[in-house]
């Protein structure tokens, strides 16, 4: 992709033909292959229901694992994540789904995980104006599963898929699911 075209206005994440946890997303002339939530693309996304919610959203941040990888290229604010770091995805907590930070001994969704999922995370806006309990919360652009198996809402890809978009991803980009 050619990052002197500066960011995209629109990105694109169908469901692929009869295979609704498969999808692709287009971003101008890149197609590429993504796993989508267990529930399918959902039109009323709830909490733990496994769907990827359908509808507008914008990118707000990259975070991204700076002890394994070097800071991609994007148009994106970018954040390293550290060990604190953690997503709230308990809707009785007044900082439900938004990044926190846990101390030790602490439990919650990390960001910083063993396996290499939450590697590159893409921030959206999905539930955040105005955030409403149980609506959903942690929608990420993430790193999909060796089996490309499906995620419990996100949308995920290849590592080379994702540095691709993030060298064309901006805070105005919308990114339409559905």
């Amino acid at each position: 992709m050619n990052r002197s075209a500066g960011p995209l206005s629109v990105i694109r994440v169908k469901p692929a033909a009869g295979k609704p946890r498969r999808g692709w997303l287009t971003a101008g002339a890149l197609t590429i292959p993504v796993a989508l939530g267990r529930g399918g693309i959902l039109a009323n996304k709830r909490e733990g229901d496994g769907g990827t919610p359908r509808g507008s959203f914008r990118p707000r941040r990259l975070w991204w694992r700076g002890d394994r990888h070097s800071r991609p290229q994007t148009f994106l604010p970018a954040r390293i994540i550290t060990g604190e770091d953690a997503w709230c995805e308990d809707p009785k907590d007044g900082h439900y789904n938004q990044g926190i930070r846990l101390g030790e001994g602490q439990g919650g969704d990390r960001l910083k995980r063993a396996d290499h999922l939450y590697d590159f995370i893409i921030e959206i806006d999905h539930n955040t104006r105005p955030r409403i309990a149980g609506r959903g919360s942690a929608v990420f652009l993430h790193l999909a599963r060796d089996n490309f198996g499906p995620t419990a809402g996100c949308v995920s890809m290849t590592e080379a898929a994702m540095r691709q978009l993030l060298r064309r991803l901006g805070p105005k980009t919308k990114i339409i699911i559905g």
